[in-house]
């Protein structure tokens, strides 16, 4: 083969290549099309589509009388795709210049935005967080490449109000505490899907007849919470914490027939709308949560238990001595040197060496039993994330003083919930009830999915015992007893005050929880309310810093029930009742109104302020014909609530006896504020008379109506 064959020899086999390439091409085409069209358009349909979830719209949560407190409200995102075909300048602009207007940006700001976004970017965010009326402004300009995006976000309707009950969520809508947190399945509800496709450039649109599958919404709870008796509450104890300088408070008010919870705050508190802004101590629920040692308020458990057990009897009487007595080396003190006292007066007093003595007459697994039944220990089981079970030793874990300081409060840790509910046991003739929270959930029809019924966990002693020690701790409210200042006059209450020293660093140290339980009306109960506040700088017993807090919360959600105020004016006939004037002083102005229209009397009112600081006549008056209830609001004595504070002490002057409102008169003098209870002359005052305090600071003064005196005294005489 000479030199020429063999170039035209590769050159044949080089054209013979090119050649074969468009023929492998179009064969491939044909065989793309014709031979395997149908079936790889069927796979890229299928790799193209896909499914995307539609969002569940979550439940509302709403209170006893179907006030809404929790909801959902809508935002929306603005995006724009610079790079859709058709979007001009003109459109940009036009955009930009609305967008500037709905939000109060200016068009500039979003200029800027699209410059700095990536040059290929293909999803610009405009704005977050639009209103509808901002998103229907934007909607209306029908531009290409707007995108819009649908968000929802929980709206808790009242704000702070019962925040630790109903909890918040994440940025998911996932429950992280409370009611939200403990129901989040029913709440939440399921999500739907909804099939779309993507084109070339990863972007998804959905297309004509696309299957698709609906979310099914979220449950609905309805609650047990009052938001009336929840604000009042948590007013209250606000103004406790504040008044009393303490690190903190927390409350509770319990319907003790059913369990149910009608009210729980903490202070400080927390707005849900925006936790994340708020610190984690803020958020955390004292009231299921706080492990505490309770002090005298589980002396309830060592009356009930001795009583029972015949170890005790009523008449018997204690000799304390000094008020300090030696177990084991450690030191037992009464708060004040109580000499020789009857059992009545040990709970009425509340003396730590006579319960002590008491408690010691029990084997300790009998005692044991009896706090483990009142539910000590264990769970409540309420329905609310975050609960603890609190401490309680079994017997053989006990040294040779548990007996003696666990019957006072001390080497037992409970959470205020748990001494609720024994209370609220004691109350309901010995029924220990289930707390809870949510009464109902219903679907988006209004059929009712579950329903909670109250349920009994178990019996904590005989009623009989219970009737025998109801008068005990109503006497605790007494002016002799620990709690005179959580008394409401016209009102039967019985309960128990706590003081308890606070382990701090790993011992005992001069720091008290102060704490004040009760219920009323004490012989047909209907609200127990516990108040605790942590470290008070004004005074550590619980009968003088949580006292007043009950008092006030009481008398409040006493206006607000009409049974308890009919039966609060009751005289000896249907005639008298009638005629009666009710207690308003501590209410409300809209809460007097209601009260006193319930009872078809006329009043009138004086002052600009909010809340009724006096009355007159005087509660318990029987009324004139014609004649009308004086309510007299704050702003009325204003020169006393507003007294500055001065340098220098002041005696404090003797006021037993004289007119309240010169009792007034003579304490602003003197440069001090003034706290009254009751009205007409004053029968007891804290400090006591001859005692120097600062300017500024404040006394507080209890009156008595000579009218209720007169009425009762004949009454008496009459023998009824």
């Amino acid at each position: 083969m000479n030199e020429r064959t063999a170039i035209l020899s590769r050159m044949f086999l080089v054209l013979g290549l090119i050649l074969l390439l468009p023929c492998a091409l179009a064969f491939q085409m044909i065989r793309i099309n014709v031979i395997k069209g149908e079936e790889l358009r069927t796979l890229w349909s299928k790799q193209a589509i896909e499914n995307i979830p539609i969002p569940a719209e979550r439940g509302q949560i709403y209170d006893s009388n179907g006030t809404l407190l929790v909801t959902n409200v809508a935002d929306y995102k603005i995006a724009l795709d610079p790079k859709v075909p058709e979007l001009t300048e003109d459109d940009v602009d036009l955009l930009f210049q609305k967008m500037g207007e709905v939000t109060g940006l200016g068009a500039n700001e979003f200029h800027r935005k699209l410059n700095n976004a990536p040059v290929r970017s293909r999803y610009v965010v405009l704005a977050k967080n639009l209103s509808v009326t901002q998103k229907e402004a934007i909607d209306q300009l029908d531009i290409r490449g707007v995108i819009i995006e649908e968000n929802f976000k929980r709206k808790y309707t009242f704000g702070s109000l019962a925040a630790h009950v109903l909890g918040f969520v994440n940025h998911d809508l996932n429950g992280r505490s409370g009611i939200e947190s403990y129901y989040n399945d029913e709440l939440k509800g399921k999500e739907g899907q909804q099939q779309v496709r993507r084109d070339p450039q990863n972007r998804i649109f959905a297309y004509v007849g696309a299957p698709r599958k609906l979310p099914v919404q979220g449950y609905s709870v309805h609650t047990t919470i009052d938001a009336y008796i929840q604000a009042i509450l948590e007013d209250e104890l606000k103004a406790g914490v504040v008044r009393t300088k303490s690190n903190y408070g927390t409350a509770i008010v319990m319907d003790p027939e059913t369990g149910a919870i009608k009210a729980m705050a903490n202070y400080p508190t927390f707005d849900p709308n925006q936790p994340g802004i708020y610190d984690v101590e803020d958020r955390r629920n004292f009231a299921i949560a706080d492990r505490i040692e309770p002090g005298s308020t589980f002396k309830l458990v060592t009356a009930i238990s001795a009583v029972e057990q015949g170890v005790v009897d009523f008449d018997e009487e204690f000799d304390t001595g000094d008020g300090v007595m030696d177990v084991y080396g450690l030191p037992i003190r009464d708060h004040d040197p109580l000499g020789t006292i009857n059992f009545v007066e040990v709970i009425q007093k509340s003396s730590n060496v006579a319960t002590a003595e008491i408690a010691m007459r029990l084997k300790p697994e009998v005692f044991y039993q009896y706090a483990r039944n009142m539910g000590f220990g264990t769970l409540t089981n309420i329905d609310i994330s975050g609960e603890v079970a609190g401490s309680l030793a079994k017997p053989y874990d006990w040294s040779a003083v548990t007996l003696p300081f666990i019957a006072h409060g001390y080497e037992i840790l409970t959470t205020p919930l748990q001494v609720t509910s024994a209370y609220g046991a004691f109350a309901n003739g010995g029924k220990l009830m289930r707390p809870y929270v949510v009464d109902k959930i219903v679907d988006d029809k209004g059929n009712v999915i579950t329903e909670n019924e109250p349920i009994e966990i178990r019996k904590i002693a005989k009623k009989r015992t219970l009737e025998k020690l109801l008068p005990v701790f109503e006497s605790v409210l007494e002016d002799s007893g620990t709690a005179g200042w959580a008394n409401v006059e016209g009102l039967s209450i019985a309960g128990k005050t706590g003081t308890a020293k606070k382990v701090v660093e790993g011992r005992y140290q001069n720091f008290y929880r102060a704490s004040f339980t009760g219920f009323f009306p004490s012989h047909d109960p209907k609200y127990v309310i516990y108040v605790l506040l942590d470290e008070p700088k004004t005074s550590v017993y619980g009968g003088y810093a949580a006292g007043p807090i009950f008092r006030q919360t009481a008398t409040r959600i006493a206006g607000l029930d009409d049974d308890i105020q009919r039966e609060m004016n009751l005289g000896e006939s249907e005639i008298l009742a009638e005629a009666k004037v009710p207690l308003i002083i501590g209410l409300s102005k809209d809460e007097a109104k209601v009260v006193l229209n319930n009872l078809s009397l006329e009043y009138t009112l004086d002052g600009m302020g909010e809340k009724v600081i006096d009355q007159w006549p005087d509660a318990g008056s029987v009324l004139i014909e014609k004649e009308k209830v004086s309510l007299i609001l704050s702003e009325t004595i204003a020169e006393s609530d507003s007294a500055s504070i001065k340098e220098g002490y002041a005696e404090i002057p003797p006021l037993k006896g004289i007119h309240m409102r010169k009792a007034l008169h003579e304490l602003t003098k003197l440069g001090f504020k003034t706290e009254m209870i009751g009205s007409g002359t004053v029968f007891a005052q804290y400090p006591k008379a001859g005692e120097v305090m600062k300017k500024g600071l404040t006394v507080t003064i209890r009156g008595k109506a000579k009218s209720m005196e007169n009425l009762n005294s004949v009454v008496a005489a009459n023998g009824n």
